[in-house]
């Protein structure tokens, strides 16, 4: 039996984690918040974990190591011996309790060694293999942590994961531009007759990065319809909070084509009273068809869904009336706060919505 003192350490652990993301993914956020209990404290350790490990490769002061020292703190928390950080021993946790292949965070890490050395991508595909990385990792490891290892809803995960992170890079062009990257394939550029090093030189909205955004938007748009049918393979009470998040995301691209597709001059964020609406109509449709679960996995993602699908068996998470009753009770406060958000947003601008895919 655990003793009082590391259940209260625990429990702080998780509120540590829960703030984090409170503060880095306003969309990430309103999603949880649907979630059953375990699973919603089970996600917040993930976020936590990804994020930290996507700062400590983008902090400024970030030396040539910052991998690497990922890499040890990895090791260390397979091996149980977490480090000092809150986020640190509930991710530890989190191995323990879901048996979570090591494979999936070990993928993210490679994503973000791509992002230290400011990789490129040639194409579409060398794009959406970063994506699997960076984004459908986070995917595959909810869908774990919810139990299920089947392999065509581990597919459709990683399709969602890898949309969400298509949506990231439409919406932050000019934002990564002024940072010296570039995401766009360099064949889509060279098409549009565009040099990457002269528009990060001088990042400008016009019809041909117009163009891009809404073709990059366009191959987002076919994974999240892809993604729909996997939600019927999840617990029916987790059901509502991916498919808002699904839908959120989804709003962001959205609201990129209605600013004409400039991301350059503006960054699209979804307002919370249209994040209210999506969370209704999530709730509304939660039980998904399955239909389109027969497809493949994106050949850039199979291994995440053949690392997960092969380790361990499934882990009971409650799938029944009880839990979804309880989805129901929260609703009413999640619109309440929600609103009380939209009130102070009336009253002084909202800073930028900063999500992130890892928060996926």
């Amino acid at each position: 039996m655990a003793r009082p003192s590391a259940d209260r350490r625990a429990a702080a652990d998780y509120e540590t984690c829960r703030a984090l993301i409170r503060q880095g993914s306003k969309s990430f956020f309103a999603a949880s918040l649907l979630l059953p209990d375990d699973v919603r404290r089970s996600s917040y350790a993930l976020y936590a974990f990804c994020r930290l490990s996507d700062d400590a490769v983008d902090a400024p002061d970030a030396r040539r190591d910052a991998i690497e020292r990922l890499r040890d703190r990895l090791d260390a928390l397979y091996a149980g011996r977490p480090g000092p950080h809150a986020a640190d021993r509930a991710f530890a946790e989190l191995i323990e309790r879901v048996g979570l292949p090591r494979a999936l965070p070990e993928a993210l890490l490679d994503g973000l060694s791509w992002d230290a050395e400011g990789r490129r991508y040639e194409t579409l595909s060398d794009l959406r293999a970063y994506a699997a990385r960076v984004a459908a990792t986070v995917g595959a490891m909810m869908t774990v942590v919810m139990g299920v290892r089947e392999g065509a809803t581990l597919a459709r995960a990683c399709d969602l994961g890898v949309a969400m992170q298509l949506t990231n890079i439409a919406r932050d062009v000019g934002e990564d531009a002024r940072n010296g990257r570039v995401y766009l394939p360099l064949d889509w550029l060279a098409e549009e007759g565009l040099d990457p090093d002269a528009f990060l030189r001088d990042p400008r909205h016009d019809r041909a990065v117009a163009r891009l955004v809404a073709r990059l938007l366009e191959a987002a748009e076919t994974l999240y319809d892809r993604s729909a049918g996997g939600i019927a393979g999840l617990p029916l009470s987790c059901r509502p909070a991916i498919h808002a998040a699904r839908l959120i995301y989804r709003e962001i691209g959205r609201e990129i084509a209605r600013n004409a597709f400039d991301s350059v001059s503006h960054r699209a964020f979804v307002p919370t009273s249209r994040k209210l609406t999506l969370l209704a109509a999530a709730l509304g449709s939660a039980a998904s068809t399955g239909r389109g679960m027969a497809r493949e996995p994106l050949p850039e993602t199979r291994f995440l869904v053949e690392a997960a699908a092969r380790t361990g068996s499934a882990i009971d998470v409650a799938a029944g009336a009880g839990p979804f009753q309880a989805v129901d009770d929260r609703i009413g406060w999640v619109i309440d706060l929600f609103g009380k958000i939209e009130e102070r947003q009336r009253a002084a601008p909202a800073p930028a919505d900063r999500d992130r895919a890892l928060a996926p």
